[in-house]
């Protein structure tokens, strides 16, 4: 990565607490993230999230986690919150995706769960649907949530692939991995939740900007 090339972009997800809002804003993250999925233990409702995003610098944009929402769920949120990106993390089709990003005129992220070549092509199947696409780790059996598992894909699976849409890298990420997981597969976008936690669900400022750190010393800034 020479130092012409764009920041790698930072994505804090799953935050429940105006201290790691603050943290994630000071540390230069892009994005942040609420979860709208009730299983997670980071959810929040749509008038919490409100007061979490309320008075960000413009620069940060503000991101919805669902998993298969009906419309009155995003009609709900999206009545309280400002979003700048719906991200989408369950078995939503193509299509629906589309209709959702037309329907409510936010972009849309769809995440893609990766464990081999195979998935890449599902992925693919996005591209004239979605605004971007979130690769992450397929959760593990048993696992009753999308995402947020602590767990990484090997990276050697995207060896070789031309992303069909702007994307972002998740699963399993940490302070101490995300370096790696930049300069292994060029990514131009990270995503983490778990692995900057000090407790399950709660956000340790610190390892916010630890990570953000990790990031830029990847990029050689």
């Amino acid at each position: 990565m020479t130092a012409a090339s764009p920041p790698v972009e930072i994505k804090i997800c799953g935050l429940t607490e105006v201290e790691a809002v603050d943290a994630a804003v000071a540390a230069g993250a892009h994005w942040l993230g609420a979860v709208f999925f009730p299983s997670s233990p980071r959810a929040v409702d749509a008038a919490w999230a409100a007061e979490l995003f309320d008075a960000l610098p413009d620069e940060v944009g503000t991101v919805g986690l669902f998993v298969d929402p009906d419309d009155s769920l995003l009609d709900q949120v999206l009545t309280h919150v400002r979003l700048d990106l719906i991200q989408l993390h369950g078995h939503e089709t193509p299509a629906r995706v589309e209709t959702i990003r037309l329907e409510f005129g936010v972009p849309v992220m769809k995440a893609v769960g990766i464990a081999g070549p195979t998935d890449l092509e599902v992925a693919r199947g996005y591209a004239d649907h979605a605004d971007r696409l979130l690769l992450d780790a397929k959760p593990p059996p048993g696992a009753s949530r999308p995402g947020g598992n602590a767990t990484a894909f090997n990276w050697s699976v995207l060896a070789g692939w031309t992303a069909p849409l702007p994307w972002m890298l998740a699963g399993g990420l940490t302070p101490e991995t995300v370096g790696a997981a930049i300069r292994a597969t060029g990514a131009p976008g990270v995503d983490v939740s778990s692995g900057v936690e000090r407790d399950r669900g709660v956000k340790d400022p610190a390892l916010i900007d630890r990570f953000c750190a990790a990031v830029r010393a990847a990029e050689g800034r």
